[in-house]
């Protein structure tokens, strides 16, 4: 796990070019729980960002 990448929802807006709501809400939908948290943070694999991607494609 430390080698792999890790994406806040910020983050994964930016990269899928989208707002951080529609990833939110992506997240929401798909009831993904964060794959790391630290402190207040929540933190998603290249394999969620994935996921997500997949979804929000389909809308």
């Amino acid at each position: 796990m430390a080698n792999q990448d890790l994406f806040t929802t910020g983050k994964i807006a930016k990269e899928l070019e989208v707002t951080a709501k529609v990833i939110k809400n992506a997240i929401e939908t798909l009831a993904i729980e964060p794959d790391v948290v630290k402190g207040n943070c929540k933190y998603y694999t290249k394999e969620t960002v994935n996921k997500i991607k997949a979804t929000i494609s389909k809308s």
